[in-house]
């Protein structure tokens, strides 16, 4: 178990270690789940993809050709994916 340090700002230093188990580089962001009982989880946040990363996935991929909604759909599922976006977005 990792034992950390609060400063009298209330800021918390992680170490080395905890970093790359967590497979966190600077700039990424920390998910905390706060339960019951004073204690919490911790998590690496993932991106959130949004509906704009999503948008004009077919410009320039369709050839100019109507496209039948099974390749509609299968061209938004893999935009979402690329975009972060699960199945329950």
């Amino acid at each position: 178990m990792a034992e950390l340090s609060i400063t009298s700002r209330g800021q918390v230093t992680f170490r080395k270690e905890v970093l790359q188990h967590l497979g966190l580089k600077p700039g990424d962001k920390i998910e905390i789940d706060l339960l019951p009982d004073g204690r919490a989880t911790l998590s690496a946040a993932r991106p959130k993809g949004t509906f704009h990363d999503v948008a004009g996935v077919l410009q320039g991929r369709t050839n100019d050709r109507v496209l039948s909604l099974d390749e509609l759909d299968q061209a938004i599922s893999e935009a979402g994916a690329r975009a972060g976006l699960g199945d329950d977005a």
